[in-house]
């Protein structure tokens, strides 16, 4: 049996991996000349810059959390989290419900007075997000930061997103850790993420490589242009040469997968078009300045600064700018055809340097570098119709027999180990265990 992956990000090359330790002949056909997807990383003038955003490796799950340790080797740093949000002139700690005593004692008192309120009320299931964060959080907590947030980072409407996938990605504080959390007491929130790893040297993408050296038969510079079958066997053509095999597997986004197919019922095809995603601008900035801050990330609610997140690579991995120097990655969302995605990347470099100015986050007389990259997938928004397309979507594969694997051709919004948890289950299934 010959195995067609399609994509040389994380996903494919798991799947690579899992294969050759099988003794399964596989190609992995990648469209850029370099393997990564999402987890790139860029090495300029001293500064080392991840262009997917702030990436970094832990998991609730101890088998996958070491199988990415184990990746990396010696070439690694543990950290224990250090984040706020910039909420008016004020740094809250992160998760927002664990630093009430941060804010001003009025607005601590009226996340928490509006939170004792929840408890001594029974709510209908919630009919979408907006509605659980009300139920979950009360009125205070939702409408300072976790509904704003939101809206910001997804690009989209609170109210018109399912509730399916809250469950373990926004988890549901204990009561008595948001009493404490007001009362000054410390507490912590998304434990599962309070200690986390990260590269000594080279970026997340020092990961992509310590896998690709373990994986052969890449094809890099293949844009997957037609897939059809012929008497069972998968062609899979960039329009100058094809290539065979007995099954593919598909780790490219969903709507390139479709528009390569040939006969792709109506319904589906419309199913895919329904789906909802958002893309991301980071706007890299390089600083003459030794130290920034400690914080590991920051969020930012506010409407009227672009950016949703700032990630400040140096103090994951002290190695991530030259000597003397710091920086900071800003995360905008965007949609195809709104007002960010129509900016020129010039303005929108200026616009988050004077944003960040303001605000005294930076002085913008120490930048010495700058650049900007769009990514087109970034985000899944889980909207609600979102469980009838995918669903849809689902049935044709497995029907056809094409697999899917991998955040946005599974279209899940699948952090680094849930995309190789779902590289490993894909293979146990299809492939024994």
């Amino acid at each position: 049996m010959k195995v067609g992956i399609l994509g040389g990000g994380l996903t494919g090359l798991i799947l690579g991996y899992l294969l050759k330790q099988k003794n399964i002949e596989f190609e992995i056909l990648e469209k850029s000349d370099e393997c990564g997807g999402l987890c790139k990383t860029i090495q300029e003038r001293g500064f080392t810059f991840d262009i997917g955003g702030g990436h970094i490796i832990f998991s609730r799950d101890e088998e996958i959390l070491n199988f990415m340790l184990n990746l990396l080797g010696n070439n690694k740093i543990r950290n224990r989290r250090n984040t706020k949000i910039l909420y008016k002139n004020y740094f809250v700690k992160y998760p927002f419900e664990n630093g009430l005593s941060d804010l001003p004692i009025e607005e601590n008192f009226e996340c928490l007075n509006e939170f004792i309120k929840t408890l001594n009320k029974k709510f209908d299931k919630p009919k979408n997000f907006k509605e659980w964060i009300y139920q979950t959080f009360g009125k205070g907590i939702a409408e300072k930061y976790m509904v704003p947030y939101n809206e910001k980072i997804w690009n989209y409407k609170t109210e018109d997103m399912a509730t399916f996938w809250i469950e373990g990605r926004v988890p549901k504080p204990p009561p008595e850790d948001i009493i404490k959390s007001s009362l000054g007491m410390k507490t912590e929130g998304y434990t599962h993420q309070l200690y986390f790893y990260y590269p000594k040297y080279g970026g997340i993408q020092s990961l992509i490589k310590s896998i690709e050296k373990k994986v052969d038969n890449i094809i890099k510079t293949f844009e997957i242009k037609s897939i059809k079958k012929e008497k069972n066997k998968w062609i899979v053509s960039n329009n100058k040469e094809e290539r065979e095999f007995d099954k593919i597997i598909s780790t490219i986004p969903i709507f390139d997968l479709v528009k390569a197919l040939n006969d792709v019922p109506e319904n589906v095809v419309n199913s895919v078009k329904d789906l909802k995603y958002n893309s991301l601008i980071n706007v890299m900035i390089g600083l003459d300045t030794d130290k920034l801050n400690n914080f590991h990330w920051l969020y930012l609610p506010d409407k009227n600064i672009l950016a949703h997140r700032l990630i400040f690579p140096k103090n994951d991995s002290p190695y991530m700018t030259p000597e003397g120097k710091s920086s900071l990655t800003a995360e905008i969302t965007y949609s195809e055809g709104d007002l960010i995605s129509k900016m020129k990347d010039k303005d929108i470099i200026d616009n988050i340097i004077e944003n960040l100015d303001e605000k005294k986050l930076i002085n913008k007389q120490d930048v010495c570098y700058k650049k900007i990259a769009r990514l087109k997938y970034a985000y899944i928004v889980y909207d609600l119709n979102y469980e009838n397309n995918v669903k849809i979507i689902y049935d044709f594969f497995k029907e056809v027999g094409i697999g899917l694997c991998g955040r946005f051709s599974e279209f899940k919004y699948l952090n680094m180990d849930a995309c190789i948890k779902s590289a490993i289950n894909y293979i146990k299934n299809n492939f024994g265990g």
